[in-house]
């Protein structure tokens, strides 16, 4: 029985498309920062 691993994608790869300043590239993607903003979460911080 082989073992199967999960998927791993590398932490800067998942930054990069999905991170903070991926985000505020583009307009949708602003929005999705403002929304989170609305809701009180805190946004680009540690």
């Amino acid at each position: 029985m082989a073992v199967h691993y999960p998927r791993r994608v590398s932490k800067i790869k998942k930054k990069r498309q999905m991170g903070f300043r991926a985000r505020m590239r583009t307009k949708s993607g602003r929005k999705i920062i403002n929304g989170r903003r609305r809701i009180g979460r805190r946004i680009g911080m540690k």
